[in-house]
């Protein structure tokens, strides 16, 4: 049967709960700049915090589904919210619309016969015979390996029209970053090490999606998190392996997604958290690979 043609929202009403939250995450900048006149600094501190775990929630939960899905029928808007979804996290939202890309083109890959890997986020990308990088250099060093444009020179044909984009998201940011620093840069001062920390979360997120994920086995390319609560707030990114299988697949089909490929996933063995993927280095299935004493522990066992 045809689906019939939608006036504003492309797949979905519930779309429109993404779309109000991504909003309210711009606009929570400017609250608080006004929160930071009002409160001491160590008062301003659990709000910069809390910031700083919204980029990560932001860029894996609405920023993510808006690549896949864009939520608007009409073209123009969703180059518009793409701007909104710039400020609120600080990058262009197409640069990261190419890039994460990539990143389902190689799916985590290992390097090939050239030492490089497609997915430029693959945690085995900087990682020594054949092993994953070691988590806290992959968090702390992902954003400073690629430049804002780094991308641009994979872009051919149409695609090419998405560097006039690129460059007006990141002017717009550059002008609000501006604008915020005019009205009172030691707000901008203080709020520069949680925008680096809520990208380093984003990227400890990304490294748990994928670590023990099978990089060779399309079912388990993904590692996934079944935690309500997490998928209830992230939009149903935990059900990473699922998406991973079938990225085109609405956030708001993944459980069903899930109930049909159960079986197949069983068999390939797909990993499965207990925690949230942020929270990943606390889920015992996983390998030392962190706490020195906890490797002792396995290699005497």
């Amino acid at each position: 049967m045809k689906q019939p043609q939608r006036l504003l929202l492309a797949h979905s009403g519930w779309d429109a709960i993404p779309i109000v939250l991504g909003i309210a995450h711009a606009a929570s900048v400017i609250g608080l700049l006004i929160a930071f006149e009002a409160l001491p600094w160590w008062g301003m501190l659990p709000l910069a915090l809390l910031y700083a775990v919204s980029i990560s929630w932001n860029v894996n939960s609405i920023a993510h589904n808006q690549v896949h899905n864009p939520y608007f029928a009409w073209p123009p808007l969703n180059r518009a919210f793409n701007i909104v979804l710039s400020l609120a996290c600080g990058f262009s939202q197409t640069e990261h619309h190419h890039t994460h890309l990539r990143h389902h083109s190689g799916n985590s890959d290992r390097p090939g016969a050239d030492g490089a890997t497609v997915d430029p986020f693959s945690i085995y990308r900087f990682g020594h015979d054949g092993q994953p990088e070691p988590m806290l250099s992959y968090i702390i060093l992902s954003n400073y390996r690629d430049s804002p444009t780094g991308n641009t020179g994979k872009l051919t044909g149409r695609q090419r029209r998405d560097l006039w984009w690129m460059r007006l998201e990141f002017a717009c940011v550059i002008a609000f970053v501006a604008l915020l620093a005019w009205l009172d840069w030691r707000f901008v001062l203080l709020m520069a090490p949680f925008w680096v920390l809520g990208h380093m979360l984003s990227a400890l997120n990304g490294y748990y999606e994928h670590l023990g994920g099978n990089p060779d086995q399309p079912m388990a390319w993904g590692v996934s998190s079944y935690a309500r609560l997490y998928n209830l707030l992230w939009m149903n990114n935990g059900y990473h392996a699922e998406h991973h299988y079938r990225p085109k697949v609405h956030w708001t089909r993944m459980k069903a997604l899930h109930r049909e490929i159960a079986a197949q996933q069983q068999a390939a063995g797909v990993r499965v958290l207990h925690h949230a993927h942020g929270l990943g280095f606390l889920d015992p299935g996983h390998p030392p690979h962190i706490w020195p004493w906890r490797r002792r522990a396995a290699v005497a066992g």
